[in-house]
């Protein structure tokens, strides 16, 4: 089988980058596959396609830029030429533009390659039910939410016009079935990127790291994490560096700047800047916690199954995604009010003076993370694509279907 792929992808630093190179790297490996096509983003620098061992060919198409409105001609214009078997579409709803017009644009691109006659399968990681639009940074305004759903809903129904949407959590599967009425939802869990080997869960000498990742800014933001170990420094005397392991969400450019000059007189606060691929691991070894100072969440979380795979305990907020994902999949965490800055000092807390306890909720995070391995997420993936069979050419979109 020749696969496609439409996705961004390392060098590049559009969302999703890093579960594209996860999905690659596991899928190279199955024999069912003789070739992989990625339809990336342009960058300047060579797509990392370099794997260790043996694997199927690996060609790049550089055929779609971020925020260009013609993305689903350009994206389809390449599948054409090449002519994959079957498309993989790694996407959320803003991964062709933080342009409301060019994201909505890019979602017809799987549609478009169904009429085609190519089996086509999207992984959606996120869907607009589930988003409170405020808090992620989409608008504050209500009437602008308001339209923004409805527009979302057509969207939706746009994606569904593939052959097989995935999405990551079983709460999705529900809300599209029953809103949309949708027959081709298929559950495949996030899965974890390495499962590397089980580590010690004692902490090494020095300041334990109080450490959260990601791209900050929106619904994610970090004074309040500051604010609360400075509380627990206060109330243990422990030694606690604070490590910032990330950038600015592309919405809210200058923001991490920001905060680091406000906070400038903060002892062991650590900002790393952008974490290359071969550097998370040592950022994750490295911290006693990882922290999740989140006010919202649009999706199945790839930080959470990463701290589990380095088996690390977590602080998370109690709402939505993480919440759900946590009693799906085995995922153990403290938790703490979102809008608590108290209540954040004493989730983090609890493992900073419970040594045995944070060891508990780290095993039984690792011991999660393990059981979902990528290999077996593109296992699934591959039996979706080989049952698949594309139904005949539909001449007009239905978007009230």
């Amino acid at each position: 089988m020749k696969l496609g792929i439409v996705t961004a992808y390392p060098p590049s630093k559009v969302t999703l980058n890093e579960y594209a190179f996860h999905l690659v790297k596991n899928f190279r490996q199955h024999e069912q596959l003789s070739e992989i096509i990625l339809y990336t983003d342009a960058t300047e620098e060579e797509a990392a396609i370099k794997f260790e061992g043996i694997g199927c060919k690996i060609t790049v198409k550089q055929c779609w830029k971020f925020n260009k409105y013609t993305n689903v001609l350009s994206i389809n214009k390449a599948i054409r030429e090449t002519q994959p078997d079957a498309v993989l579409y790694n996407l959320q709803f803003m991964k062709f533009g933080d342009k409301k017009i060019a994201a909505a644009l890019g979602l017809f691109s799987p549609w478009m390659t169904k009429l085609m006659g190519i089996s086509t399968v999207v992984l959606l990681h996120n869907i607009l039910e589930m988003v409170d639009l405020s808090s992620a940074g989409f608008t504050e305004s209500k009437l602008k939410a308001r339209v923004l759903n409805a527009i979302g809903n057509v969207l939706t129904r746009v994606i569904l016009k593939a052959d097989t949407v995935a999405v990551t959590m079983a709460k999705y599967v529900t809300v599209l079935e029953e809103k949309y009425n949708a027959k081709n939802i298929s559950l495949i869990p996030h899965g974890t990127f390495d499962i590397p080997a089980e580590p010690s869960y004692d902490l090494g000498k020095g300041p334990k790291q109080i450490m959260t990742f990601g791209k900050f800014g929106t619904y994610k933001k970090i004074e309040a994490m500051i604010d609360a170990v400075a509380i627990v420094r206060a109330e243990t005397n422990e030694e606690l560096e604070i490590v910032i392991a990330g950038t600015d969400n592309p919405n809210t450019p200058g923001y991490l700047a920001g905060v680091e000059k406000r906070y400038a007189d903060v002892p062991y606060l650590r900002f790393t800047g952008y974490v290359e691929e071969e550097d998370v691991p040592v950022i994750f070894s490295e911290a006693a916690m990882v922290v999740f100072p989140y006010t919202s969440t649009t999706g199945s979380s790839g930080v959470l199954h990463q701290a589990g795979s380095y088996g690390k305990a977590v602080v998370m907020p109690d709402l939505g995604d993480l919440n759900l994902l946590v009693k799906d999949e085995g995922y153990e965490g403290v938790f703490f009010e979102p809008t608590s800055t108290t209540s954040l000092a004493s989730a983090i807390k609890k493992l900073v003076l419970e040594d045995g306890y944070r060891q508990e909720i780290a095993k039984k995070n690792y011991k999660a993370a393990t059981a979902l391995p990528m290999s077996e997420i593109t296992r699934r993936y591959l039996n979706i694509f080989e049952g698949v069979r594309t139904p005949v050419f539909v001449p007009e979109l239905d978007l009230a279907a």
